[in-house]
């Protein structure tokens, strides 16, 4: 599977920062990728101590844009985290 590859694919090589979570040009959801490939090597540590990842789509209209992880908007394929206790 290409989305968790250790090397980038040579397709990322043009890809454009998207600061909306979707297709800069034709604004399909990231579902609506046709080439998937995730940073993992190398993840940013925000203030609070979270990480987040660069995620790489080609879309199906043949534009590569990636956008961070915590960008993503949320889904209902999975649970909300719970606040951690003191």
């Amino acid at each position: 599977m290409e989305a968790f590859a250790l090397i980038p694919p040579e397709w990322t090589n043009q890809a454009v920062h998207a600061y909306e979570f979707c297709c800069p040009k034709c604004h399909a959801s990231s579902l609506e990728a046709t080439k998937v490939w995730i940073n993992r090597r190398a993840p940013v540590t925000t203030e609070n101590y979270r990480r987040k990842w660069q995620e790489f789509y080609h879309c199906h209209c043949d534009y590569v844009w990636w956008a961070w992880s915590s960008d993503r908007p949320s889904t209902n394929l999975k649970k909300p985290e719970e606040p951690k206790q003191p």
